[in-house]
């Protein structure tokens, strides 16, 4: 027990609401940045730490006017509070009364994350498993660690290793890209389009995004030493009428996946020779216990050997860091 500490039996029970918010203040070290996560009043939330801090007897934050740090108890009960947690996640999904799973899909038009959803919801019509349109994985990672999102889709080995520290994945697809291109672009009347053609052509792939940072490294890398150049940041775009706005005012082609939908006056174009591939996977934060997320994972595994979504074509790019993460997943 930590010097100072209120000198009283431990508490017989332990409101899991109170935990929550204690693991919040203990991943952010931040009272504000914790309540704004959590959806309280920092006034609340302080005072639901000083109740957990009189029912277990134990000091658990050291607070200065500078910083809030964990305590040696404090530190101690992190694993603890996270174990009951996670029983509590099972006991309650056991008995039909899980909570409402959140699966970011990154955009309304990406194919491969809302098949996954939708067969998840075929394999368990009992559980609500509902949509968000976060865009981009990099920034859904934050939000997933926080717990503000349950699961997201993308390019994982894209992912910063801080934020893969904190997260789980299954890989889902190698998805075949594509370019989004002007209905009057001097390539819009191919069929196919081979990847030397976009030399000296400048492509947008959410350069300055900071949402889909993981996006922009993959086209970098396509792009490096074949002449195509990637677009300067554009104004970020707030939904699909902004965003057509943006581009049709650049009247850049866009890097995309094949099966995105094509916006009024362009056409989507498959790329080849060789066919670059967009590595997704399901991501999710360590720790997570919910049938949502178990329907989630068998949905992704029965799309995967149907349409054999894992097997890349002979022909296909992949940079070499994705091959290994694809290959070595939780």
């Amino acid at each position: 027990m930590s010097p100072g500490a209120p000198q009283r039996p431990a508490a017989a029970h332990v409101d899991p609401r109170l935990l929550r918010g204690f693991l919040a203040v203990a991943e952010e070290l931040h009272f504000t940045r914790a309540a704004t996560r959590l959806h309280l009043a920092q006034q609340a939330l302080s005072r639901d730490v000083r109740r957990l801090e009189r029912e277990l007897g134990a000091e658990l934050f050291v607070r200065t006017t500078r910083q809030v740090t964990l305590s040696p108890d404090g530190a101690r009960l992190v694993p603890l509070a996270r174990r009951a947690l996670r029983a509590q996640e099972e006991l309650l999904a056991a008995f039909g009364q899980a909570r409402p799973l959140l699966v970011d899909l990154n955009s309304p038009g990406l194919t491969t994350p809302r098949r996954v959803l939708h067969r998840a919801r075929e394999l368990a019509p009992e559980l609500e498993l509902m949509a968000r349109y976060e865009s981009g994985l990099t920034g859904a990672a934050a939000d997933l660690l926080a717990g503000r999102l349950d699961a997201s889709f993308g390019r994982y080995a894209g992912l910063a290793p801080a934020l893969r520290a904190g997260l789980a994945h299954r890989p889902v697809r190698y998805e075949p890209m594509a370019v989004v291109l002007p209905a009057d672009h001097r390539l819009a009347r191919r069929d196919r389009i081979p990847v030397a053609e976009l030399a000296g052509e400048t492509v947008y792939a959410g350069a300055g995004n900071p949402r889909t940072e993981e996006w922009t490294d993959l086209a970098r890398r396509l792009f490096d030493g074949r002449g195509i150049v990637l677009a300067p940041p554009a104004p970020p775009a707030i939904g699909e009428e902004e965003f057509q706005r943006i581009m049709a005012k650049t009247r850049h082609p866009i890097l995309a996946v094949v099966g995105f939908p094509a916006l009024p006056h362009t056409v989507v174009t498959p790329l080849v020779d060789p066919v670059p591939l967009s590595p997704v996977s399901l991501v999710w934060r360590k720790g997570l216990v919910h049938p949502g997320l178990d329907a989630l994972r068998r949905a992704a595994e029965q799309l995967a050997a149907a349409d054999g979504w894992l097997r890349p074509s002979v022909d296909g790019w992949i940079p070499a860091s994705d091959k290994d993460t694809m290959r070595s997943h939780k």
